[in-house]
């Protein structure tokens, strides 16, 4: 029996981080792999979790919300029959929507012998309002389908804006599981202990499930390159409050599919950035709406020094760390309204 669980996350919430970290401190001893369903053309997390020894199935084509199901089923059977693991972990996109994926994992469970053992979602307790607020139609079903909640940067956030943002999750959510502590300060296996020791979440999805289903919930979103674990610089502007992307309207009718409200660029570049300007071209990637609505950017790019940079953006700030060099440089972009011709001048790709 393969068990899985559901890590999902809004984009930039720390999944992928947090995925990490169950991997070395949760998982250990497990016959793992990992399926990621990537929003965008280009996928940039896979290198630093095969590192740690897991076998990654990338699928980056095409809508993930529509093609979800089939392509998804199809990947999924394939994995548990070629490779006979412990655990999968599905780190589904940033954008998906939770309760498609699980239903996805309940078809294929009528086929093969898998149990869902936990349905995680992760926040970035900085951003819960913004996306609420901007893009409720994704992050709260994210919110409201998981069985553990686990906060991220709590490490960095008030004391405040720490009760406020548990107090807004639990009016989308009155059952699941809130984790709170700072990541640093918890093992991964208390923390797997608490995913599969949910509460039940009433949620029609499951009121006609068999008994023998076993269904549990579970939640990981961290800056998907792992940057927590390196000195990196760290450049923040609190737009808590704010965001001026103006796509709540969307919030208005909740039945979109990702790619009719966001939308990814995405280039492979052997241009060489100075890291000086990369910061400049990242603070207005983060602070302004010139290039769209932009929720998420990442890349891996050559240096004119010696290293490769590897950056990771969230609206109000960023980060930039240096690492080993990859293949060719690799630019994503995700958000809203992008405007594309501009975004290919800003990086000189």
């Amino acid at each position: 029996m393969t068990k899985i669980d559901i890590i999902s996350g809004f984009l930039g919430a720390g999944k992928t981080t947090l995925i990490k970290k169950l991997i070395e401190e949760g998982f250990k001893g497990e016959k793992l792999v990992l399926i990621e369903n990537e929003f965008g053309e280009i996928g940039i997390d896979g290198g630093f979790l095969k590192d740690a020894g897991v076998q990654i199935t990338e699928m980056n084509s095409g809508c993930i919300c529509c093609s979800l199901v089939g392509d998804f089923g199809t990947a999924l059977k394939k994995v548990i029959t070629e490779y006979a693991p412990d655990r999968i972990i599905i780190e589904p996109s940033g954008v998906g929507k939770l309760s498609d994926v699980i239903k996805a994992v309940k078809g294929v469970a009528e086929e093969v012998e898998v149990q869902l053992d936990s349905y995680t979602t992760v926040a970035d307790v900085s951003k819960c309002k913004i996306y609420m607020k901007n893009f409720g139609e994704f992050f709260n079903n994210q919110i409201e389908s998981a069985n553990t909640i686990v906060l991220s940067r709590t490490q960095t956030a008030s004391q405040d804006k720490i009760e406020k943002a548990v107090a807004m999750i639990r009016e989308h959510n009155a059952d699941a599981t809130i984790i709170t502590t700072p990541w640093d300060d918890i093992d991964g296996s208390k923390i797997k202990e608490a995913m599969q020791n949910h509460k039940t979440v009433k949620d029609a999805l499951f009121e006609d499930e068999d008994e023998h289903h076993h269904l549990h919930h579970d939640h990981d979103d961290e800056c998907g390159c792992g940057c927590h674990d390196h000195d990196h610089e760290h450049h923040h502007h609190d737009h808590d409050d704010e965001c001026s992307c103006g796509c709540h309207d969307h919030d208005h009718h909740h039945h979109h599919h990702a790619d009719e409200v966001f939308t990814s660029w995405g280039k492979e570049t052997p241009h060489k950035f100075n890291e000086d300007k990369l910061k400049e071209t990242l603070d207005e990637l983060a602070n302004t709406e010139e290039y769209g609505i932009i929720l998420r950017a990442k890349g891996i790019v050559p240096s004119d020094g010696t290293d490769w940079l590897y950056f990771d953006l969230v609206p109000g700030e960023y980060e930039i760390r240096k690492g080993n060099p990859d293949i060719t440089g690799k630019l994503c972009v995700i958000g809203s309204k992008l405007a594309e011709d501009k975004l290919a001048e800003l990086f000189e790709v």
